[in-house]
């Protein structure tokens, strides 16, 4: 960020037009956040990268796996692939926040929010809109690649949104989750590889590439239990027109458990930014 942006954003959050109620007031410094936020990840080349993830997942698994997984009856790859290229597409860019948070942090930019006429809510619900707004687009460029693929939903149109609707919450979730766990880090750079990491690891060991019976036994029980299968296995319910109240349950426990991870370590970090 150059020495004339600080000011700039300082200029404006902190000296509103006179007359403005605090209302509209936090509504315009939220405004202005969100678009600090949008020409960043503009100017950092992440909407591209939006764009390429769902394509490189597309590729590397469904052009070399597609005839292998599609000789087993009743199997169509691009139906039971699309959930996975979707939630990798949006953990990489929730994970993305982290670092986003952890340079605003290294730069001073929450020390220099403390001490303007704004309320605390404000620059983590700018945040939270950026990543929204890059997690719609991620959303958007994984549904056009799956749609290449061969991928179309089946289920109701409450399903069909409840498929998308799952798949965005998550992504918020994650992304909250990282956007607390940059304002505790030190290092931007570690921070992301810290939580990319994880979100491939468990991407690769769940039922989102393939399903649990390709995997050993002695493993079953966790790929077929964690999130990231279980998210999965929602989405593809949801695609399908099969979801029951059974199968998506798991799904709104672990949301919840996201949630609660988010505000416990959003906690922790504000009390360290506020220091």
């Amino acid at each position: 960020m150059t020495q004339a942006a600080p000011k700039k954003l300082t200029a404006l959050v902190a000296a509103p037009e006179s007359g403005t109620e605090p209302h509209a007031r936090a509504l315009t410094q939220l405004w202005v956040l969100v678009g600090r936020g949008v020409g960043g990840i503009v100017r950092n080349g992440e909407f591209i990268f939006a764009f390429v993830a769902p394509v490189l997942l597309a590729v590397c698994f469904y052009l070399p796996l597609r005839s292998i997984m599609d000789s087993d009856p009743g199997m169509d790859y691009a139906q039971f692939l699309m959930p996975i290229i979707a939630l990798q597409s949006v953990g990489f860019v929730a994970s993305a926040a982290a670092m986003r948070a952890a340079n605003d942090a290294t730069k001073g930019v929450h020390t220099r929010f403390r001490t303007l006429p704004m309320r605390s809510w404000v620059p983590v619900s700018a945040r939270l809109g950026t990543n929204g707004l890059l997690l719609t687009l991620s959303i958007m460029c994984a549904t056009a690649t799956s749609l290449v693929m061969g991928w179309r939903p089946h289920g109701s149109v409450a399903e069909t949104i409840g498929l998308f609707a799952v798949a965005l919450v998550v992504g918020l979730l994650i992304a909250a989750v990282a956007d607390a766990i940059g304002l505790l880090s030190d290092s931007p750079e570690a921070t992301s590889q810290a939580l990319s990491l994880p979100i491939l690891i468990l991407g690769m060991m769940s039922t989102g590439f393939v399903p649990e019976s390709q995997f050993p036994e002695w493993i079953a029980p966790f790929v077929r239990n964690q999130p990231i299968s279980q998210f999965a296995t929602s989405m593809r319910a949801l695609g399908d027109g099969s979801a029951t109240r059974e199968i998506l349950m798991p799904t709104v426990w672990w949301c919840i458990g996201l949630a609660a991870a988010a505000v416990v370590l959003g906690v922790f970090g504000a009390r360290k930014a506020a220091r």
